[in-house]
Formats: structure tokens, C-alpha cells, sequence
């Protein structure tokens, strides 16, 4: 797998933006320590989840420019067609990039959650999200935030520490 060559590729798409190369470090770390922790050892799940991981905020910096905003609808409106194009570059196999790209397109879309993969990543931003103080649960919602959001054993204990 391409996995260093990607992180090389988000690195220098981001450029300067060292938030968001962090970030996207930060969730990659969790996603794999779910990955491991789970004893998910299947190579296509796992190459899914590390390239969505590291392709799913690259559609920031052009929902920025065009819309003046990195919402969550032009995170994944932008991203999808930019990750596609960087998967491609890697020469990435034509199955596992078609699920990658799927899951940027709708990192931010919980309802579009549809596999283990898809899972992982939605999980290990969330955990990271709420360390960076991006998202907030509000007093008295921790156990709804968890139900809601997370199934693996790894992430619910991850998340659960947190608050």
C-alpha cells in the first residue's frame, strides 16, 4: 500500500497549513490504534481506512477558496473529486479508491455510515474532533454523543475518557 506516499501527497497539498496535516495525523494515529485494537486485519478494510483517513479533510483548502467556508458540505462536495484525483496519482487500486473516495465524499454525513471502515474513520475524527475542541457535547449528552456515534469497543473507550 501507498501509505507513506499519501501521507506525503495530503502533506504537500496542505502546504502550510500545519493545522490540518496535524489533524489529519492525529486521526490517522486513532483510526490505525482502532484498526489494531479491534483486530481488524482485513488488508482491503484496512487500505479503506488509512487513505480515507488521510484524504478526508483535503477538501478543505478549496471549500475555503470557493465558498469562502470549510463547512461540512463543502468539505465533502470538494473533497471527493480531489481525493479521486490524488488516489489516481498513487496508482491506488480501482476498488479500494472507489470506497476511499466515498467515504471523503461523506466524512461528515453519519447516515452515510455503511461499513467497519467507513466506522473507524467516522470514530477517530470524532475522538479528535473533540480533543481539538472542533465539536462539543454538551453536559448531561456524553452517553447520547457516544450511542449515537460510536460501535467499536476501542473507540466507545476512547471516547469515553474523554469526558
Amino acid at each position: 500500500m501507498t501509505r507513506e506516499k499519501a501521507i506525503q501527497c495530503m502533506e504537500e497539498y496542505f502546504g502550510e497549513n500545519k493545522r490540518y496535516i496535524e489533524h489529519t495525523h492525529k486521526v490517522l494515529a486513532v483510526a490505525e490504534q482502532i484498526l489494531d485494537a479491534e483486530s481488524i486485519d482485513d488488508t482491503f478494510v484496512s487500505d479503506v481506512v488509512v487513505l480515507s483517513t488521510i484524504f478526508h479533510d483535503i477538501g478543505i483548502p478549496e471549500a475555503e477558496k470557493k465558498y469562502n467556508s470549510s463547512e461540512a458540505e463543502y468539505q465533502e462536495k470538494e473533497g471527493g473529486p480531489i481525493a479521486r484525483e490524488l488516489l489516481t496519482g498513487l496508482e491506488v487500486r480501482p476498488d479500494i479508491l472507489e470506497r476511499a473516495c466515498y467515504i471523503v465524499r461523506h466524512h461528515h454525513t453519519i447516515e452515510k455510515v455503511d461499513g467497519i471502515d467507513f466506522q473507524v474513520l467516522w470514530e477517530a475524527d470524532f475522538v479528535v474532533n473533540i480533543d481539538e475542541k472542533n465539536i462539543t457535547v454538551e453536559k448531561g449528552e456524553e452517553q447520547k454523543a457516544i450511542d449515537e456515534n460510536f460501535i467499536t469497543t476501542t473507540g466507545t473507550k476512547l471516547i469515553s475518557g474523554m469526558f
